[in-house]
């Protein structure tokens, strides 16, 4: 069974940073595809970012490209999100998700996720 939590979150002032983790385990994480996801109140949940070590493609979402970075640890099965330069809209729980891959396809929104984990910015 897939098993992913997240940790990290808190409390920080704008222009802070925080590193959240995603812990993974239940499946070969050597071949993984994992995304970052976040959820303010009263908004839909949207893509941060993505990381997949078969080819190690990482995309952003333009919102934090150039502040947001994400990364692997193969050693420890854990994916990271380092977050600078925060901002007040920032703020939202984060969602580490392993989507369902099947032959070459990826379907997102299906598959696995965390609890999430709590940031919030001061401004």
């Amino acid at each position: 069974e897939v098993q992913l939590v997240e940790s990290g979150g808190g409390l920080v002032q704008a222009g802070g940073s925080l590193r959240l983790s995603c812990a993974a385990s239940g499946f070969t994480f050597d071949d993984h595809t994992i995304g970052w996801f976040r959820q303010a109140p009263g908004k839909e949940r949207e893509g941060v970012g993505c990381i997949s070590s078969s080819d190690g493609s990482i995309y952003y979402a333009d919102s934090v490209k150039g502040r947001f970075t994400i990364y692997s640890d193969n050693a420890k099965n854990t994916v990271y999100l380092q977050m600078n330069s925060l901002k007040f809209e920032d703020t939202a729980v984060y969602y580490c998700h392993k989507p369902t891959t099947r032959g070459s396809g990826t379907y997102w929104g299906t598959g696995s996720w965390g609890q999430g984990t709590q940031v919030t910015v001061s401004p």
